[in-house]
């Protein structure tokens, strides 16, 4: 008996049986809340949607943390929203509030002073109360417009004392209502791109930048500037120009490369030569011209150019077929660099 006691005290000191248990915990609070759910969420949608307003989301303590990040998933949906700590509000921030905003104040005692003695001044100045607690019979549930019950079955602290599983059972709810308005007035992810201009969820979009390979990005078919061995100089020249991308390939009769003809090439050649008539594409060519793969990432395309010091380079298959061309302008628009 005494060596099984001790095996449990051991085991319950295990930091991957108490990530377990805190994660069963947090999960089965936020399990929990679909029981909770009914009408007054509806009512709180409603009442959000309908405002004339912004919301305002408020809280002490940790429950604060969770209202700033409630607020900011607002704001980022669509639904224009801000944080306002509760002390701050009794020290002139209330001037933030006015008629038509809706006010959400979490709680989840529903007994915070600093909440409670700001809410007669909401209520005063025309702003919806909606409240997010775990005691339905608290001040705070009773004043609300809206009272949204977020109550766990047990904090995942030992002692049953810091808020862990009840933070994050607010901030799941929290999540619900940001989700329903989005949904409800059709918030696109066009939208919500707009909402992040730097990368939304910022890090998807340069996750997607940072994965591309060159076939994604080059040119291909018509758009491959290219000539026959043995061309002149002026149809390379003009070859180049329809191209647009500051070189022309130049293949031979296989259809193989051979080299590529630059803008950098020209500028040599008029610079060394006096006379270009009857110059062909061979002489001022740069033979054994860079390349790179079709599958190769863009971001690898990038660095050979810069190691090079060059702005184009072709781009071959398995077998070195020409395929595309690649520019330093393609990957300016695919947004690599």
């Amino acid at each position: 008996m005494i060596k099984a006691a001790e095996k449990a005290r051991v085991e319950s000191k295990n930091p991957l049986e108490i990530a377990r248990r805190v994660l069963t915990i947090e999960a089965d609070a936020v399990r929990g809340l679909i029981e909770h759910l009914d009408s007054r969420f509806v009512q709180a949608v409603e009442l959000i949607d309908a405002r004339a307003g912004r919301v305002v989301v408020s809280g002490m303590g940790k429950s604060g943390h969770i209202a700033r990040k409630i607020a900011s998933t607002l704001a980022s949906t669509g639904t224009p929203a801000y944080f306002v700590h509760p002390a701050e509000a009794s020290h002139g921030d209330l001037g933030m509030i006015e008629r038509g905003d809706v006010f959400i104040a979490i709680s989840y005692s529903g007994a915070s002073e600093e909440l409670l003695q700001i809410v007669p001044q909401i209520k005063r100045r025309g702003a919806k109360l909606i409240a997010i607690s775990g005691k339905s019979d608290s001040a705070l549930a009773r004043e609300a417009d809206v009272h949204l019950d977020s109550s766990v079955g047990q904090e995942a602290c030992p002692h049953n004392l810091a808020p862990t599983a009840s933070t994050t059972a607010a901030l799941a709810l929290g999540d619900a209502l940001a989700v329903a308005l989005l949904e409800k007035r059709g918030f696109s992810a066009a939208d919500f791109e707009r909402m992040h201009p730097r990368g939304s969820l910022p890090d998807q979009a340069l996750a997607r930048q940072a994965l591309l390979h060159v076939r994604e990005v080059m040119r291909t078919g018509d758009q491959i500037p290219k000539v026959q061995s043995g061309a002149s100089l002026k149809d390379a020249v003009l070859e180049m120009s329809r191209g647009r991308i500051g070189m022309t390939a130049v293949l031979d009769s296989s259809g193989a490369i051979k080299g590529v003809f630059t803008d950098g090439d020209l500028r040599r050649t008029i610079e060394k030569r006096t006379k270009l008539d009857g110059l062909l594409v061979d002489e001022v060519m740069t033979t054994n011209p860079r390349t790179v793969r079709a599958s190769t990432l863009a971001a690898e395309a990038v660095h050979v150019m810069e190691a090079h010091k060059v702005n184009q380079v072709l781009v071959v298959d398995e077998r070195g077929a020409l395929v595309g061309a690649l520019n330093m302008h393609d990957l300016f628009r695919a947004k690599v660099v």
